[in-house]
């Protein structure tokens, strides 16, 4: 066993779950008429009910025993200070610092970094500026009308979430638009009726050597040119945002051009940084400074508000609770919003890229699991998708729901039926409907005895399935970066409990390393070696079958 499983605090919290095994929530509801009051928490515009999970006070405080006993607001405070808490990279973790509006000194190795991070603000500021109001023109003298990010994980998924949950704020004459895969159906279709006088791109890649970003950003230049673009006018229409001059330079882009990351800005925190330069292109850099603004004041949430009140501690804890307590594998988040459609994919890279590991920071194995399964789609649609799974299947899966109070688009009622949708998804899940009540209502609606026995039992949905709700006045660039950061504190705490390194990703870099020699592979003539049987065979029919060009 490791130390944390021998710990008192993880051995209690066994004990615990086991008493808890019969409890019904619904049962919680009708003894504790206060329960939505003493399980709530409010923060700006923001109400996260997690009243409907199978917990007591005493489970609170087990957890929160838990969680001193992994020393985590020791943790917050290494992490707010600059310590080099990425361990197995030697460095910082820092996104905090990017937003930190309060401009309050954030030293790495006895440096302040907030000089450096309000100079690149200002040139995202001026550079938005230009584009958005057409000082900066393409290479014909007419003004950029689409801008095209290009990048990979983090350098794109956070962005294109941003960029379509604030489609509202955007304007028309300054599209913006993404590639990340590497299949070219992806470019090839975004650029498909484009004016490479009128585009520009914004290609985002922390080391720029990031095989995928590359292949894209060699490709789009391509077309640039390949479409009546001379290469002396590749400035007016290429930026980077890198934390390499010189290999933004060996890839033939101008270094003018290049927009400062630092190495303490992990790639799926670095939306706040010049990563979102097409969030702030889209839709302005002050809705840009909004985002920073909503991300700040959940910083200094996390910072300073105690644990038995803080929004992602509590979070963190109840996914600790239903991952390594209660036998949930997965976490389902489903916002009643489809602007933020592409939230569930941009937390399932936040979530399972940072706590996908399998040992502690000391390098021990771990035996505990570390990560659920995180997934979702908006509602209305997912209710017709898997809540079926949800409400009837045999496996317990913790829900979020987020829904917006207001909506930008007035259609007569359905914002209201919307609510409602998601306000009952979440009381179906809790209370569930009994054999008793099944029967009660197939008597009602005029079966006979026997008819009535043979359907009850389909009727059954058995409840006690756990959710937290998240309301918020609208869906606006600060609440957006409030519910970002939320979640990213979220993923800190629980990192810190698991007592793992959250800011690393080696086997994304394994899976890297082996695609750029079997992409070489791919090309030769002899048969594949130095692989499994079945690597080397699928190589060989790849090579054997693929069509000339193909």
């Amino acid at each position: 066993m490791s130390a944390l499983t021998q710990s008192a605090a993880w051995q209690a919290l066994q004990g615990h779950a086991k008493t808890l095994a019969r409890v019904q929530m619904r049962e919680m509801f009708a003894q504790e008429p206060g329960r939505f009051g003493r399980f709530s928490l409010r923060l700006g515009d923001l109400l996260l009910d997690y009243s409907k999970n199978r917990i007591t006070t005493k489970t609170l405080a087990l957890l929160l025993d838990l969680a001193r006993a992994a020393e985590l607001e020791g943790w917050i405070e290494r992490m707010f200070r600059g310590d080099r808490i990425n361990t197995t990279e030697d460095r910082a973790v820092l996104h905090v610092a990017l937003r930190n509006r309060s401009n309050r000194p954030i030293q790495v190795e006895g440096v302040d970094v907030m000089p450096a991070v309000n100079a690149v603000l200002a040139r995202m500021r001026e550079f938005a500026l230009g584009v958005r109001g057409g000082s900066w023109t393409g290479f014909d003298g007419r003004r950029i009308g689409d801008v095209v990010g290009i990048g990979i994980g983090g350098s794109n998924l956070g962005p294109e979430m941003a960029v379509a949950a604030l489609r509202p704020y955007a304007t028309p004459h300054c599209r913006v638009r993404f590639v990340s895969n590497v299949d070219g159906a992806q470019i090839a279709t975004t650029l498909a009726g484009l004016d490479p006088a009128t585009t520009l791109f914004v290609v985002v890649s922390k080391s720029f050597t990031t095989s995928e970003t590359l292949a894209n950003a060699r490709a789009a230049r391509a077309w640039f040119l390949g479409k009546g673009g001379a290469a002396d006018a590749l400035d007016k229409h290429f930026v980077a945002v890198s934390a390499s001059a010189q290999a933004v330079a060996d890839f033939r882009l101008n270094p003018a051009r290049r927009f400062e990351m630092w190495d303490w800005v992990g790639g799926r925190f670095s939306m706040w940084s010049a990563a979102g330069l097409p969030i702030a292109l889209g839709i302005g850099f002050d809705r840009f400074a909004e985002m920073l603004d909503g991300a700040h004041a959940m910083d200094e949430h996390f910072r300073t508000a105690p644990l038995n009140a803080n929004m992602p501690v509590l979070l963190g804890l109840l996914g600790v609770w239903y991952t390594n307590f209660l036998g949930a594998g997965s976490h389902v988040v489903v916002p009643y919003d489809r602007s933020l459609g592409r939230f569930p994919a941009f937390l399932q890279q936040v979530e399972m890229e940072s706590n996908g590991k399998h040992v502690t920071r000391d390098g021990a194995a771990v035996d505990y699991a570390t990560v659920p399964v995180v997934w979702g789609a908006p509602g209305t649609d997912s209710q017709h998708a898997f809540f079926q799974a949800l409400h009837q299947g045999t496996a317990v899966v913790p829900v979020d729901f987020l829904a917006p109070l207001e909506s930008h688009y007035t259609v007569d009622g359905q914002h209201a039926m919307l609510l409602a949708n998601c306000l009952a998804q979440s009381e179906a899940l809790m209370n569930g409907k009994t054999a008793a009540e099944a029967r009660a209502e197939l008597t009602a609606a005029g079966l006979d005895g026997a008819a009535v026995e043979r359907q009850a039992p389909h009727r059954v949905c058995p409840g006690n399935r756990p959710s937290n709700t998240l309301l918020f006045r609208r869906l606006d660039p600060r609440t957006l970066g409030a519910l970002i950061a939320l979640y990213e504190h979220k993923v800190f705490v629980q990192g810190t409990i698991w007592r793992i390194n959250a800011f690393d990703q080696w086997g994304v870099e394994l899976g890297k390393k082996l695609a750029g020699r079997i992409l070489a592979e791919l090309g030769a003539q002899e048969p594949a070696a130095g692989h499994d049987a079945s690597t080397n065979g699928l190589i060989d029919y790849c090579r054997q079958a693929r069509r000339p060009g193909g």
